[in-house]
């Protein structure tokens, strides 16, 4: 079976795009059964949605940490009777 660029039209942007014969290899190798239905742009964009975006700052939330005190801001919303650990009391109690 010879494989050759095949035209296909996106299903959000309704652009056609090329989905060459490298492509079609890989989605071959990898067991891929069916063909890309969106061009690369809408699937890099929807990537991203899924994500949350690339540069959108994290939510972060201030607690106090269970050995020092000292106040610290974690990237998750801290639960009652969960400890939370400043940076350099994680450390020491990961090791």
């Amino acid at each position: 079976m010879a494989l050759e660029d095949k035209t296909l039209v996106c299903r959000d942007c309704g652009q056609e795009f090329t989905f060459t014969t490298g492509e079609q290899e890989f989605y071959l190798s990898h067991g891929l059964q069916n063909e890309p239905s969106r061009c690369p742009e809408c699937r890099a964009a929807r990537r991203r949605e899924r994500r949350g975006g690339y540069n959108q700052p994290r939510q972060m939330y201030t607690a106090v940490c269970a050995d020092c005190g000292v106040e610290t801001t974690v990237p998750f919303q801290p639960r009652e009777g969960r400890p939370v650990y400043c940076k350099e009391c994680y450390e020491k109690h990961r090791v």
